[in-house]
């Protein structure tokens, strides 16, 4: 018995099956939980790197800037599950301009789409899946990238995710009452498609393994998934608003 049996989930962010939310998929699967991905663009690919889960999942599109895909997100999705228990938000994206060393140069049009991918999301996303929990309510959990400092190269990226983690406790108020919890997930740097368009990625990569406690393996993204699955289950049921923090212990460590 799995700790997500009978769950239903809506998950995110799937391009490889080196990504965050394909291990979150996989280990939702091997625990009894049904899934949908969403996936945005490159259709196909999607698709591809869904066969290759444990039980090859249904793909439905979503933009997360688009009002009539959001709009439409709750039907698509009952096309295949008959309702909700958690969504994972694994969607982040900024232009190149808001990456690598020129903060300050960064022009707003660029700043509000890293705000609206990344962050406000959030909160679509939150509104388009509402309509598919039940009175029972469930979980939506998130991934940031600790954005209580200021990181080489994130720039931009790392004011997002600074916003991400606000929205998420905003989310956490208004969805409280309807039993449904929001929590982030802190991860460590995995090397995904994501990281690999950050400027001076591989400063992340040499730096945290000596540091965190636990060490760290940028190449394995099994204790995000993990954790991810345990907030999407019913084993932490009085839990939301809160930020996991799941990075070998790197972000406790002075230097």
């Amino acid at each position: 018995m799995g700790i997500l049996d009978g769950k239903r989930l809506l998950i995110t962010g799937v391009i490889t099956d080196a990504s965050i939310a394909f291990s979150v998929a996989k280990i939702a699967q091997e625990q009894g939980a049904e899934v949908v991905l969403t996936g945005f663009g490159r259709m196909s690919l999607v698709e591809r790197v869904a066969r290759r889960l444990p039980k090859p999942a249904p793909v439905v599109e979503l933009d997360v800037t688009d009002p009539e895909q959001l709009d439409g997100l709750a039907s698509k999705v009952r096309e295949h599950l008959d309702g909700l228990d958690g969504v994972l938000h694994s969607i982040g994206f900024a232009p190149a301009s808001c990456l690598g060393e020129a903060f300050l140069e960064a022009p707003i049009a660029d700043v509000a789409t890293a705000f609206e991918v990344s962050a406000y999301s959030f909160k679509s996303l939150a509104v388009a899946s509402r309509p598919l929990f039940g009175e029972q309510g469930g979980s939506m959990v998130g991934l940031t990238f600790d954005a209580t400092v200021a990181w080489p190269a994130y720039n931009w990226m790392g004011v997002a995710k600074a916003a991400l983690e606000s929205t998420s406790r905003y989310l956490a108020r208004e969805l409280g009452p309807s039993k449904i919890r929001v929590n982030l997930v802190a991860a460590g740097p995995v090397r995904t498609m994501a990281a690999k368009s950050i400027p001076g990625f591989s400063a992340f990569e040499e730096a945290w393994a000596p540091r965190a406690p636990l060490g760290w393996d940028i190449d394995d993204a099994t204790a995000v998934g993990r954790s991810c699955a345990a907030l999407l289950s019913d084993w932490l049921p009085a839990t939301t608003g809160e930020i996991v923090h799941v990075d070998g212990g790197f972000h406790a460590m002075g230097v």
